[in-house]
């Protein structure tokens, strides 16, 4: 039982902080473009150069 005293504060300082963290990444904007890396991946061209002829001979 003496464990909850210590627990309980000590768990509602650690959602504090996550809860101040996340809104302090909210106002940096962190979170505000959600659509540009979707598109960013569907627009990467993955085609590989066409390879080099040897030289003929000489």
């Amino acid at each position: 039982m003496e464990a909850l005293y210590l627990l309980i504060p000590l768990s509602l300082v650690i959602v504090a902080i996550a809860v101040w963290l996340f809104f302090r990444m909210s106002d940096s904007g962190q979170f505000d473009d959600f659509e540009g890396p979707a598109h960013s991946i569907l627009m990467d061209d993955d085609r590989a150069e066409p390879a080099q002829k040897p030289p003929g001979p000489l």
